[in-house]
């Protein structure tokens, strides 16, 4: 049972080593020894209880072991409002005012339904897939938004022994395609607004006997009367009616076994064709029991969990159905209203649902510090020298071991605290390197920030830091399913034998980890080898306390004209704390000397920027193009850069300012927040080689 009353603190307080050598093995030339948690030792962990070796097994006995506890909850939409105002924005090189529209959101309290009734939703959406013809082994595609239905879905889907194929709901109309013909579909379930994007695949998705759509939004009827029209062999329900369906259907459930298939995930597909990975049920569990063992003991009733990550994405699906292991409870809440910013006449999801358990992207926390640090900014001096004097006190008095902290949680950063519900005591950075400025400062203003690392094709298993190793040098060690060694990627430098610190390719094995990619045997050749080991492609170092870094991923390496490499998500990570920046891409010309960044700016931040320096300007629309404010930008990033350590071939020497915030809608980050560097550069290609020019 979890101690979740537990204060955690972001300190090291157990005694490294964090991970030890496999005993046994022979060395291999150009490769460090294997290595395990210790938990891990003799043997990898595969399953989360004696009981659970299957995700419906994993539904069963939460119900069973948690009862009439609170589950899972979610917000209705009570009305949208929309505002408009007039900006400036230079249109062929001429400045106009245009109307821009912004939507707020108004929505209920959160709603919950127990682990028992869970369950019975899970087995009445089971029953109504079968009414509608769907068998053992058959797929169900999902293609819709994080939500409690699309998770019920899922878990509905595997008390029928039915596979899931999940796709970011921003995938598009080819990835839809090429993922639902690939894995012959026979349902799928998708949010209404996306029903257009369906009509124009289901004449190649041939196997589609039904469509049900996710009737927590609004759908218009004449995409319904439409698509009724166009296929009238396939029936179309909403979700509410498939579970009533199934009410009045029930079947027994046909419960899957360890090696069958729970799902065939497909990458975000930024570059080239989406990948698909298929998972079985054991890789899932294995990956629940992974990373309980670092998490449970701090996790688990009576903790709230809000959940709002893509659930297409794997980090986010074993998320939520650790969960449920925990015995903890979900709220849903969506990226536009998870602040009060975007929302009217109702919290934003964080204040309403107070979560004690928060997992982001990058992306999320930094915005969330420099939301902190305006509001410190905007007091008055006495207030910002308190704030800044604490937490440089209560870094050094958590590093010392000595007393004291609390009583500065309690007085200076109980705020800061209550913005976030007040009562966080855990939340973890997944999706990609953040910069150590912002660890420390959400771990010491908020409360400790743990790094998880995994990819799809390990079920999310690489690393994830354990709470009382806490530290801002290190992503952690692995979690309890899987182990771990460097291999030598020469052309770059990163060898086995280098000093003071082993570096090289992290290659992960275990029972998390897949067999290979779905139909892909060329791919599955690349990235697997004859025994198990998946290449992940990133560039690892153990420290000294047998903890992992990602220092470099092969594809982001660029080697510039002076013939050295240049770590693009290294140097992102560290340009991002800029206050100016909200979102960056780091390019790098392998026939220059020095990188670019292209930036989405905070616009706050922008405006006060361009007013310290004479600019006025409504807005993002004409400020960017200030050759004057681009300078100033210019050297922000630059000191950033300084700040953080990098060297001087790292430091940018261009800046490219949008005036677009990059989303999975415009195709310039992926559902995960992952950047589409390809497409990045195509567009603002023209203002990259201005920047270059005028540096030269």
């Amino acid at each position: 049972m979890a101690t979740s009353k537990q204060v955690l603190q972001p300190r090291m307080v157990t005694k490294p080593p964090y991970t030890l050598e496999v005993p046994g093995q022979k060395p291999v030339e150009g490769e460090t020894p294997v290595r395990r948690i210790p938990a891990s030792l003799p043997d990898l962990i595969s399953k989360p209880a004696d009981n659970i070796s299957t995700v419906y097994e994993l539904v069963r006995v939460s119900a069973a072991k948690y009862g009439n506890a609170k589950c899972v909850g979610s917000r209705k939409l009570v009305r949208t409002h929309q505002e408009t105002k007039k900006v400036k924005k230079i249109v062929d090189g001429e400045e106009r005012e245009v109307d821009k529209q912004w939507t707020f959101f108004e929505l209920s309290g959160y709603e919950y339904i127990t682990f028992t009734e869970y369950e019975q939703l899970v087995l009445d959406l089971g029953a109504g897939l079968r009414k509608l013809g769907l068998e053992k082994a058959d797929r169900l595609h999902i293609f819709a938004a994080t939500s409690q239905n699309w998770l019920s879905l899922s878990h509905g889907a595997a008390s029928q022994s039915i596979p899931i194929v999940t796709a970011y709901d921003t995938l598009g109309e080819e990835g839809l395609r090429h993922s639902m013909v690939a894995t012959k579909a026979k349902a799928i379930f998708l949010d209404p607004h996306l029903l257009p994007t369906l009509s124009k695949v289901l004449p190649d998705a041939t196997e589609i006997k039904a469509v049900i759509w996710n009737n927590q939004h609004q759908v218009k009827q004449e995409h319904i009367d439409s698509l009724k029209a166009s296929f009238p062999h396939i029936a179309i329900l909403n979700y509410d009616d498939l579970r009533k369906l199934g009410q009045e259907n029930p079947v027994d459930p046909v419960p899957p076994a360890p090696e069958d298939l729970c799902c065939i995930m497909y990458t975000s597909g930024s570059t080239g064709t989406p990948k698909g990975v298929p998972l079985k049920h054991s890789n899932v569990v294995a990956s629940v029991a992974s990373v309980s063992v670092i998490v449970q003991p701090f996790i688990g009733p009576g903790d709230y969990l809000l959940t709002y990550l893509p659930l297409a994405h794997i980090l986010e699906f074993v998320f939520e159905s650790a969960s449920l292991h925990w015995g903890s409870c979900m709220g849903y809440g969506n990226p536009k209203t998870l602040s009060d910013s975007s929302v009217r006449n109702c919290n934003g999801d964080i204040r309403e649902f107070k979560p004690s358990v928060l997992v982001g992207v990058p992306a999320v926390w930094e915005s969330v510090k420099k939301g902190i640090i305006a509001k410190v900014n905007a007091g008055s001096p006495i207030v910002r020298g308190l704030f800044w004097g604490a937490l440089a006190l209560k870094e050094k008095l958590l590093l010392a071991g000595l007393p004291g902290s609390g009583a500065l949680d309690a007085i200076v950063f109980k705020k800061i605290k209550e913005a976030t519900g007040g009562r966080m005591k855990l939340c973890l950075n997944g999706g990609g390197p953040i910069s150590k400025d912002t660890h420390k400062f959400i771990s010491m203003a908020i409360c400790p920030m743990i790094h998880g690392y995994g990819l799809t094709e390990t079920s999310a298993n690489g690393t994830l830091q354990n709470p009382l190793e806490w530290t801002a040098e290190s992503i952690g060690a692995m979690p309890a399913a899987v182990e771990a060694k460097l291999v030598d990627f020469a052309d770059a430098g990163y060898l086995a034998t280098n000093k003071p610190n082993p570096q090289g390719e992290i290659w992960l094995r275990g029972p998390s980890v897949m067999d290979g990619y779905y139909e892909n045997p060329k791919e599955t050749a690349e990235a697997m080898t004859e025994d198990g080991w998946f290449k992940t492609g990133d560039i690892g170092e153990w420290d000294k306390n047998g903890h992992l870094k990602i220092i470099d991923r092969k594809k982001n390496l660029v080697k510039t004209l002076n013939g050295e490499y240049i770590a693009l998500e290294k140097l992102e990570s560290i340009y991002r704390s800029a206050t100016v920046v909200a979102n960056i891409c780091v390019y790098a010309d392998s026939t220059k000397t020095k990188p670019i960044a292209i930036i989405v700016p905070a616009e706050p931040a922008l405006m006060k920027l361009a007013s310290s320096i004479g600019i006025e300007g409504e807005g993002l629309e004409s400020l960017v193009h200030e050759k004057k404010l681009q300078q100033a930008v210019l050297k922000e990033l630059q000191a950033a850069g300084r700040a953080g350590g990098l060297s001087g071939i790292e430091i940018i020497e261009g800046v490219v300012v949008s005036d677009e915030e990059w989303t999975p809608q415009n195709g310039l980050v992926t559902a995960a927040q992952k950047l589409n560097r390809k497409g990045i550069l195509a567009k603002y290609q023209k203002e990259v080689n201005e920047a270059y020019s005028a540096s030269s």
